[in-house]
């Protein structure tokens, strides 16, 4: 039996699922999603987290990532 997926996994997953569509309609925002269940779309980073402590609460796992088609790359010397 295959191991199961953690819920930050299933989480991931609807992210990359996504991605594309949601770079149309929602690019540089953050996306909220918890549960394998979409949230909602903020402007800014501090608003997505608040909105994900509100709606799952400080004890769950959820994700919050900015909708972009392709990852910044950040290098640090």
């Amino acid at each position: 039996m295959p191991d199961a997926k953690t819920p930050l996994e299933a989480d991931f997953e609807v992210f990359e699922t996504h991605r594309k569509e949601w770079d149309a309609t929602h690019r540089g925002e953050y996306v909220v999603i918890g549960g394998g269940q979409l949230s909602g779309f903020y402007r800014d980073y501090e608003t997505a987290l608040r909105a994900g402590l509100q709606h799952f609460g400080i004890n769950s796992e959820f994700l919050v990532k900015q909708v972009c088609v392709q990852e910044p790359v950040f290098v640090i010397y």
